[in-house]
């Protein structure tokens, strides 16, 4: 075991969010939000490739019928390989009629539903939005007055959803029902101090501890059931944004950051911007992929 996060990759991401483990391949997918990059890093081989979008990109996923879905601007796509110049299928359109919006963090529930959120540009209190799309392609407005749609996963039974809305520094539970997607009794399950970050992309291991991303906090802090803090893994830049595992066994916990609030002089810093890797001691649970 290594508490101590190791960089895996310079990819001096302005925005590195959305990390997910693909099974198939033994590779790490992330996206960088503003350049609309997506990363694919082969483990085995350390080979990354990257295709650019040309608009904003925030979550790749696998998709169980082959390829990927991304968020992006205005919905849900998908591509079927991670190689410039592939092309773009619209699954599903999303809030089209705001143009001020733009999605953010997505991630599969375990009977492979994927759940997305959405955010004002200009930070508008409770402009945005969580949505549910289910693997038949319809899609269900679940949560409204959202300010910034974050972290998402699941308890190990499914019984518990865990959100973050990043504006009022909110880690919140729902119960769950993963045969029909209910997400219902949304309460607060931890609130991050201003002095200490806000809360961010959040991974969750086979013991039921969530791992949660804090920006500005160069950290990811590990948060038990019932919301006590007890593990703080500190990183050598501010600006940590999401987290997955991933490894052959699960036991390797993955980190994207970013350079985007840092002064310009510190953009090029190695540290800034990477993606990072350290042994948690603990498993975690898999990336589902979305299952239509």
């Amino acid at each position: 075991m290594s508490t101590v996060p190791e960089l895996v990759v310079d990819a001096n991401c302005l925005v590195g969010e959305g990390p997910a483990w693909d099974e198939r391949d033994h590779a790490l997918l992330w996206v960088d939000i503003v350049p609309g990059d997506v990363f694919h890093l082969s483990v085995a081989t350390g080979a990354v490739t990257q295709m650019r979008l040309g608009q904003e990109a925030t979550a790749v996923l696998p998709r169980a019928s082959g390829g990927y879905l991304l968020t992006l601007k205005d919905g849900v796509f998908a591509v079927d390989r991670i190689e410039q110049d592939a092309p773009l299928e619209s699954v599903c359109p999303i809030e089209l009629e705001l143009t001020g919006n733009l999605m953010n963090d997505a991630k599969c529930d375990p009977a492979g539903r994927m759940w997305a959120g959405t955010l004002a540009r200009d930070r508008t209190p409770g402009a945005g939005a969580l949505y549910r799309l289910d693997t038949d392609l319809s899609l269900a407005n679940v949560l409204d007055g959202i300010t910034i749609s974050n972290g998402l996963g699941w308890n190990p039974d499914a019984t518990r959803m865990y959100y973050v809305d990043s504006a009022p520094r909110t880690l919140d539970v729902l119960d769950y029902e993963l045969s029909t997607g209910a997400a219902t009794n949304r309460r607060r399950l931890v609130e991050i101090p201003p002095d200490v970050g806000t809360p961010d992309g959040l991974a969750v291991d086979t013991e039921g501890g969530i791992w949660l991303a804090v920006w500005g906090g160069s950290s990811v802090h590990r948060y038990g059931p019932d919301g006590t803090l007890d593990d703080v893994v500190r990183f050598p830049t501010p600006f940590v944004a999401s987290c997955c595992f991933g490894g052959p066994d699960l036991s390797d916990l993955y980190v994207t950051t970013a350079t985007i609030e840092l002064p310009p002089e510190d953009r090029a810093d190695p540290s800034a911007g990477a993606v990072y890797v350290f042994q948690p001691g603990v498993r975690g649970l898999p990336t589902t992929a979305f299952g239509g």
